[in-house]
């Protein structure tokens, strides 16, 4: 089969390797369409000891079920379905209290186990949801980063929300905004720094954006809320500088939720916290329950996985790749189609 490898630090290649077989509890999946995540893009741009090669990366993806494992009875040959990023074990302290997502041995796809960036991948049965044969592969394989998005929600739904700041614009912030805007009555304000990526926003229904290389974005929201801050402030870029003001921009009582991993250590001040009641939360992946809310809004038309997104043949891969480390205007994502979902 054909797949986008990652042979050594700082090289992509397409190359060729054997179809993988489906173990006990597994199906082999046709990958119709894979999304390319900002982490593998930081990832292969940074050397990451998380991702080490040789490794077909791909995480965020969707495709028909080839064949099962003898003991797989609930997928058979010719369903469509979607994938979840990762795999729990089912067993652990974590597991057992329902917080799968953050399973202690949980495998990531393209990390631990095969990615997507190719032809087929094997995975477990019990990481899959239906795929509507409605919605497209491309908008279907947004579903994962999506499912992150209403996760964010259900962590920040105890404050009731009226006013939401996403602090960047990429594929994470722009999908969070969509999942405040279509389970909360909060309204939404992105910040950015590219013209594009807040034109995009916009469309996709910001209440306001904040151009952050021309503004003081924390003086801006302060300005739009008496001084106060935001209910709820989410950093879906993960830089040193926007996890702290971050922080200076939420409401005493509010809540910061930390989605992005760009930058790992940061200064910035504690007393912001401890005096304001702040809450700062980290948010990680999603349930498998998060991922069906996520394809059936896509599939419903309430949240819109497509339009902004540009798509890579398998044969294209390094060079979407390529485009997206350094993207221009309206570069917000890319997705690998290597076959046509059937």
């Amino acid at each position: 089969m054909k797949t986008l490898l990652y042979p050594e630090y700082e090289r992509l290649e397409v190359t060729d390797r054997p179809a993988p077989e489906p173990a006990r509890g597994e199906v082999r999946l046709r990958v119709a369409a894979c999304g390319i995540c900002g982490s593998e893009l930081e990832a292969f741009r940074n050397r990451s000891p998380r991702r080490v090669p040789p490794l077909i990366m791909g995480h965020e993806f969707c495709g028909v079920v080839e064949s099962v494992a003898p003991d797989v009875e609930v997928w058979a040959p010719g369903q469509r379905v979607v994938s979840h990023s990762l795999v729990a074990c089912g067993t652990c302290v974590r597991c057992a209290r329902g917080d799968t997502h953050i399973c202690a041995q949980r495998q990531i796809f393209g990390m631990h186990r095969p990615g997507a960036f190719a032809e087929m991948v094997c995975a477990p049965a019990k990481a899959l949801v239906a795929w509507p044969g409605t919605l497209a592969p491309e908008a279907a394989s947004t579903a994962e980063p999506l499912a992150n998005g209403i996760h964010v929600v259900g962590l920040a739904r105890r404050l009731s929300p009226t006013l939401v700041v996403v602090v960047g614009a990429g594929p994470l912030g722009l999908l969070a905004q969509q999942a405040f805007r279509k389970l909360t009555a909060a309204d939404v304000v992105i910040v950015d720094r590219v013209p594009e990526r807040l034109e995009t926003a916009k469309r996709l229904g910001a209440k306001e954006v904040i151009h952050s290389g021309e503004e003081d974005v924390v003086a801006r929201i302060l300005g739009m809320t008496g001084g106060e801050g935001a209910d709820v402030v989410v950093d879906a870029a993960g830089a040193a500088w926007t996890k702290a003001n971050s922080v200076r921009a939420t409401r005493a009582g509010g809540m910061t939720v930390w989605l992005g991993l760009h930058e790992n250590t940061i200064p910035f001040d504690s007393f912001d916290v401890t005096l304001g009641e702040r809450t700062i939360q980290g948010s990680y992946c999603a349930s498998i329950e998060e991922l069906e809310l996520a394809v059936d809004m896509l599939a419903r038309g309430r949240v819109d996985g497509s339009s902004w997104v540009k798509t890579f043949s398998l044969d294209d891969g390094v060079k979407a790749f390529e485009r997206m480390l350094k993207p221009a205007g309206d570069d917000i994502k890319a997705v690998i189609l290597p076959t046509a979902a059937r």
